[in-house]
């Protein structure tokens, strides 16, 4: 079973009822009330329905297949068999351990057989993966994942660099720090001279 598949499966069988939209706003009472304010006056009465809204499209990636994102292949390339590569895109996440913000980029390369994906399909895999909870480990890995799975390429590359704001704003409190996290599968994996490659377009 892969590990998409298995992934999949194990938010199914969680074995959570999912609460509906009216339970989601009275959590974020509780948790408004625990902070110490009243969830009651005027500038939070409406936090409850902005917040659950805000989540709705924050972690939206539950509901996305990555099977259907990257299922159209245009094989009419005149034999293009050469890295194809994007640079500079978007990453907004929030980290499963205190579920803050973590922002940063993407570069993602990938090496075509029989022909390629539209390229907007590639930074939706991203936004797909990011708007979970997630660590930013996984997160490289199961975008590396998917485009092995669904793409059949000769192989892929993939680096993430974030800022975390569980480390910036809380707990050490270091605001200059990124993060960095990269994934090589194929040809990248174990040719160096590709991988150098790859590494010097991105910088």
């Amino acid at each position: 079973m892969s590990m998409l598949k298995k992934h999949t499966l194990n938010l199914a069988n969680a074995n959570l009822p999912a609460p509906n939209r009216a339970e989601a706003e009275a959590a974020v009472r509780t948790l408004l009330a625990w902070a110490g304010d009243d969830p009651s006056r005027e500038g939070l009465r409406d936090t409850p329905r902005r917040v659950a809204k805000a989540y709705a499209e924050w972690f939206s990636g539950y509901h996305q297949d990555p099977a259907q994102i990257l299922s159209k292949v245009f094989e009419d390339v005149s034999g293009y068999d050469d890295m194809v590569l994007l640079r500079s895109i978007d990453v907004k996440s929030h980290c499963e351990h205190h579920m803050a913000p973590f922002i940063g980029t993407a570069h993602i390369a990938y090496l075509p057989i029989n022909g390629v994906v539209g390229i907007s399909k590639i930074a939706r895999l991203v936004d797909m993966y990011a708007k979970r909870l997630q660590t930013q480990e996984n997160l490289t890995a199961q975008i590396a994942t998917a485009l092995d799975e669904y793409l059949k390429s000769r192989g892929c590359a993939v680096i993430i660099e974030a800022v975390h704001q569980c480390m910036t704003t809380r707990g050490v409190g270091h605001p200059n720090v990124s993060t960095v996290t990269t994934k090589f599968t194929g040809e990248f994996r174990d040719d160096a001279v590709l991988r150098d490659k790859f590494m010097s377009l991105t910088r």
